[in-house]
């Protein structure tokens, strides 16, 4: 099926086709027709999927441009806000359709200016709420839109959005789009939705396909030098780390940069300018790491991260949804990992089939593998560069006292140190420990404790931490690339075999 097939106003199949779009997403398929027919509408689809489309082209196409505000689109946060109005605008434009956006930590004077001109509001619940019931603003929409109606409804905003519909008018088409279906979205839904059509994935579907979804478990106190492995082994373009505190954004924040990567974070205390910078930047490549709680990230559209990070498990599957499809967007591949402790790993299955997607366990990449990772990354990279001339100038210089073979071998060596690594060899556990906890796990559904004999045979290990990136201090004990040997207790990588670690720590894994 082609845009095209959907027979929209000729100005906004200019638009798309402009935009470089020729087949539908699935949502857009399934959602556009029953719009355009000017059905109410309940469309279930995860993020990055092409939502705002989804509603957007339908409606700017049956839209008169008559300069009244003709639509309205609700969105949870200030950077969603921003990013739909954009994108309705580069739409819109050659219909003559202008979009204003409206959220709170702004000035009401020039929204409310803006508006005057607009055909499409794009608004957050509080601010309009705010414009609506003072009076300031007055506006007839003929078409509605709710978009991330869970986001909305977790974060406390379900009283504004009823009270937002008292002030619109009754005849009007209304549009629900929600990644999750919870009860209290379908009881909005029951409220403001005239007998309203369906689209909804398959449950297979609700995590994108396109998304790789990994978990490693590891102990507690080994999940920072775990997520810088894992980052310096798989070398992501641009990356997201989720956690649940903003205290915890923090402190990643700090022992990140210490580690020499560009990071910044992003949590509800931040300013509003101060957000806008940070996202500005990271779209723009300032930073290659975010770090974020599940809050503040809600309606960060960014199309190229390749790699979504859970520093924790997230505390339901509806988050976990969330999370990972901030990456895998604009039909890109992606991958989502998650660090999980042992006594977490009931909970990580349970995820998996409330989202009925599949996960694959890993077991950490030792220090020589990134090393190697490394290693074959600089061949790749000294065999593409070009030769310069003051390359050339340097080795005349240096052959003066040294032969070309040492001046090779030292140059290498010089790269080689910049680019060595340091740290832990081994981190985590083996598989066949992990198949061993995932078996207890569910054998002990009812039984809370079970933990303290696995974790006991975990306790102790080495190794530091610190420095530089790809200079760390610190270095754990010995060990071989398929052995535990330097960790007290020795034992197969992959087994579990070695004993005598430190009954101390059998109380360890606590979800943090």
């Amino acid at each position: 099926m082609k845009f095209t097939d959907f027979n929209l106003k000729d100005t906004i199949q200019a638009a798309v086709t402009d935009a470089g779009f020729t087949e539908p997403s699935p949502v857009q398929r399934d959602a556009i027709p029953l719009v355009l027919e000017g059905h109410d509408l309940i469309a279930q689809a995860q993020t990055g999927t092409g939502k705002t489309a989804a509603f957007g082209l339908p409606m700017m196409s049956m839209m008169k441009a008559d300069g009244s505000v003709e639509g309205l689109v609700i969105v949870p946060t200030r950077e969603l806000a921003m990013q739909v109005s954009d994108e309705l605008f580069r739409f819109g434009q050659k219909s003559g359709l202008k979009t204003a956006t409206v959220y709170g930590g702004t000035p009401y004077g020039k929204q409310i200016d803006r508006i005057k001109q607009a055909s499409i509001v794009v608004a957050t619940p509080g601010r309009l709420q705010d414009l609506l019931m003072s009076g300031k603003i007055k506006i007839n929409p003929s078409f509605v839109v709710l978009d991330e109606a869970d986001e909305m409804l977790d974060m406390g905003f379900l009283d504004e959005i009823k009270n937002i519909f008292t002030f619109l008018p009754k005849q009007r088409q209304t549009l629900m789009f929600s990644a999750t279906m919870p009860n209290g979205i379908r009881k909005l839904a029951e409220q403001i939705l005239n007998s309203p059509k369906t689209v909804s994935i398959t449950k297979s579907e609700k995590t994108n396909t396109k998304i790789t979804q990994l978990y490693y478990v590891v102990q507690e106190r080994e999940r920072d030098d775990a997520l810088v492995r894992l980052i310096d082994y798989k070398n992501p373009t641009k990356c997201i780390i989720f956690c649940r505190m903003k205290k915890e954004v923090d402190r990643l924040v700090a022992h990140m940069t210490a580690q020499g990567f560009k990071v910044s974070g992003l949590h509800g205390d931040m300013e509003q300018k101060q957000r806008e910078v940070t996202i500005r930047a990271f779209k723009q490549g300032g930073i290659d790491i975010f770090i974020a709680t599940d809050v503040a990230a809600r309606g960060l559209d960014v199309n190229d991260v390749t790699h979504v990070f859970n520093y924790h498990i997230p505390f339901d599957s509806e988050s976990y949804v969330h999370r990972i499809g901030r990456t895998g967007r604009a039909g890109k591949t992606g991958e989502a990992i998650t660090l999980v402790s042992p006594n977490e790993l009931r909970t990580i299955k349970r995820i998996e089939k409330d989202v009925g997607t599949t996960m694959t366990t890993q077991v950490i990449p030792t220090r020589m593998e990134v090393q190697n990772n490394r290693s074959d990354a600089l061949i790749t990279k000294i065999a593409e560069t070009k030769v310069t001339e003051n390359a050339i100038n340097l080795v005349k210089t240096l052959q003066h006292d040294l032969d070309i073979v040492t001046i090779a071998h030292l140059l290498a060596s010089l790269v080689q140190e910049e680019n060595f690594v340091k740290g832990k060899d081994n981190i985590g556990l083996g598989l066949e420990e992990i198949e061993l906890l995932i078996e207890r796990a569910m054998q002990n559904r009812g039984n809370g404790g079970g933990g303290g004999g696995r974790n006991r045979r975990r306790g102790g290990g080495g190794g530091g931490g610190g420095g530089y990136r790809g200079n760390r201090s610190g270095g754990g004990g010995g060990g071989n690339r398929n052995g535990r040997n330097g960790r007290s207790g020795g034992g197969d990588r992959n087994g579990r075999s070695g004993g005598g670690r430190d009954s101390r720590n059998g109380g360890q894994g606590s979800r943090g």
